[in-house]
Parts: structure tokens; sequence; C-alpha cells
């Protein structure tokens, strides 16, 4: 997917054959999905239906454009996938809300997992939870990176299952466009979120990262 991803597990045997089964699903998970939604891959099946090299796709395609729609209105607009490439064509790009909705789905292969607890790391973005059998997972500890001081740590964070999504420019540069301008954000800082669930926790980042005024009251 284009991003380092990390996979953490607390268990009295973490070499448990299911334990490790279930952390190659996970990351098979991923790599499936990197091979359907991929705005890099020219195989991608949602590269290959953009460019009108076939007529179908996966499911998953239909399944994400769906999700954009509903972040886009939920937002109010501060999240938008759809952009306007040079040239005036208006191409999608379901980045800012795939990576969420992929570690989602990919941990529901460690959930199932009895008595064990994970934190999957994708990007800056963290999920963690437990497996069946767990009644109150031991909390984790989750560094929030200072956008000022790389590899400095502006405040940590416990979550016990959860999300913790986090926003901004330092890594990555503009990689965030404002839907109201079209262009990348530089300025300094970022925003993080903290949610029940990845994939709203990554889509309310990104618009607290684009408008925070707005943001807060919607």
């Amino acid at each position: 997917m284009g991003m380092p991803v990390s996979i953490h597990v607390r268990a009295v045997d973490p070499a448990r054959r299911d334990i490790e089964a279930g952390v190659a699903r996970v990351l098979a998970h991923l790599r499936w999905v990197d091979s359907v939604l991929s705005t890099w891959r020219a195989d991608s099946d949602l590269l290959r239906l953009q460019h009108g090299e076939v007529e179908q796709a996966h499911a998953w395609v239909a399944d994400v454009t769906e999700l954009c729609l509903e972040a886009e209105d939920r937002t109010d607009g501060l999240f938008r996938a759809w952009r306007r490439r040079p040239g005036g064509r208006l191409a999608f790009d379901p980045t800012g809300l795939v990576k969420g909705w992929a570690v989602a789905g990919a941990a529901e292969h460690l959930a199932i997992v009895r008595d064990v607890a994970f934190s999957i790391g994708a990007g800056g973005d963290v999920l963690v939870g437990a497996g069946t059998g767990v009644g109150v997972p031991p909390p984790w500890r989750i560094g929030i990176e200072d956008p000022r001081r790389r590899g400095s740590v502006a405040r940590v964070v416990t979550v016990r299952r959860g999300a913790v999504a986090t926003s901004g420019a330092a890594t990555r540069g503009g990689h965030v466009v404002d839907p109201a301008t079209g262009h990348g954000i530089t300025r300094p800082g970022s925003a993080t979120v903290l949610g029940p669930d990845l994939l709203w926790a990554d889509v309310w980042a990104t618009a607290a990262w684009v408008d925070p005024a707005r943001a807060r009251h919607l």
C-alpha cells in the first residue's frame, strides 16, 4: 500500500500457530486491497476500470465509492475523493479513505483469534483491538509525533479498543488537498482524531486538517 505496516500482538504465547496465521491473513488482506484499489499500480482493478480496460471490477471498488460519497456528505465536503486533474478531468482517488477501511477489514482476521490483543499501525495511524475471549484488553500507549520536531512525541494517548488517526504535512508534504482550492495543504501542525473505528477517525482527521474551525462544528 506504499506505506509501512506493523502488527503487534499480546498473548501468553505470541508465537501460537493460530496467532501467526491471523497475522498472515491480515497482511494478505492488505495486499489484496492494494491489488484492487491502488492508485499507483497500473494493474489494480480501480485504475484498469478508470482507463477503460475492464467493464467490471471487484465489488470493493463500488463499496469504497459509496463510502467516499458518505464521507463527503458527513464532513460537508471537507473530505473529497474526486480531484480535478490538469486539463480539467475529474478523477476518483479514494486513497484518503482506503487505508483506514483496509486496516479495519484486515483487523477482523485477528479479532476472531482467541486470547490475543493486537495493534496494527499503518502510515502513522493505529488500530487496537482484541480477539475472542478477551474481556478488557490491556491498554496500548500510542505516541503522537510532534509535527514540528520529527522523531519527537507531542502526546501519548491510551487506548484499549479503537483507533488513532493523524493527518498533516510533516511526513508526506502537501498530499492532503483542500477541496475548496485544489491545492495541497503544507502549513505547520497536524490533526489527530481518536475514535472507535479507524475508517472514520481517518476521514475526520483529514477533515480537521483541511479546515479545523469548520470540522470542529460538524
